[in-house]
């Protein structure tokens, strides 16, 4: 029994020897796609065009909320001074601008999702050139992308996010 046992791990290593020549020939990378998009050019004007757009709504949807605080405090104040229909009327109003409100916010969101998913994918049909550039320039067998490959640990020497960077800034 204890023959088998050495025998059945002298193959082991024997075969991980074997293994270990094709190993090596691999060359892998990783890249930070996230970091790519922040830190470079196109993609901070990208980012930027995303703020100025998420702003302005902000900002639309910031008015129609004083919208109806006014109204709101209106009503308030006039409700014991005005007739039963006038007061109707004006939690009609209040009513409808909650309504406006509710989906403005729901067609802002959209729009700026839509918007997001555009100008990163956008950026993303421009990154990926340079990606498969380094890629074959450099040799790599495999480039994992860093936070979405389930990748755990990889050595700064294999990360390749500054040269795609400098090469994005520089095709721009």
């Amino acid at each position: 029994m204890f023959r088998l046992m050495v025998r059945v791990a002298m193959l082991g290593v024997i075969m991980m020897a074997m293994a270990m020549p094709a190993a090596a020939q691999s060359k892998i990378a990783v890249i930070d796609v996230q970091r790519v998009v922040t830190e470079s050019d196109p993609g901070k004007e990208v980012m930027q065009k995303l703020r100025v757009l998420s702003d302005a709504k902000a900002q639309e949807g910031q008015t129609l909320q004083q919208n109806m605080a006014a109204l709101q405090d209106q009503f308030t104040k006039q409700r014991f001074t005005v007739s039963e229909a006038r007061q109707a009327e004006m939690q009609k109003e209040i009513e409808d601008v909650q309504i406006a409100i509710r989906r403005f916010q729901d067609d802002a969101q959209r729009e700026l999702q839509e918007a997001q998913r555009r100008e990163l994918g956008g950026l993303e049909e421009q990154i990926l050139p340079i990606i498969n550039q380094v890629g074959q320039a450099e040799g790599y067998t495999l480039i994992f992308n860093k936070f979405q490959s389930g990748l755990v640990y990889a050595d700064e020497a294999v990360d390749i996010t500054d040269r795609v960077i400098q090469m994005f800034n520089t095709a721009q």
